[in-house]
């Protein structure tokens, strides 16, 4: 046998496939995870209509929001799904904390 199927084997053959399977070493974010990030990708026009999204697409209060973005900006998952809307919030972060 050639190719992948030399490789991966068949359904029953004992063989495990090559390579990390979908859970093993995969930066996958929870879906609720995603979204918060996609809430922040976007650009508001204010405050009032981001306090809205966060209330209706996420069914969260903002500040429970923004909680969980905070945490999001740690973790290398988020980093590794959307680098460079964590880049911007965490230099936003440091900027914001070296003020104090």
């Amino acid at each position: 046998m050639t190719g992948a199927t030399a490789q991966t084997g068949g359904p029953g053959d004992g063989r495990e496939p090559v390579g990390p399977g979908p859970d093993e070493g995969s930066p996958q974010l929870p879906a609720r995870d995603e979204a918060v990030l996609a809430v922040e990708r976007r650009s508001w026009p204010g405050p009032g209509p981001k306090e809205r999204a966060i209330r209706e697409q996420l069914g969260i209060s903002p500040t429970r929001y923004y909680q969980l973005l905070n945490a999001l900006l740690d973790d290398p998952r988020a980093l590794a799904h959307d680098p460079v809307t964590v880049n911007r919030l965490r230099r936003i972060r440091e900027a914001r904390r070296s003020r104090r």
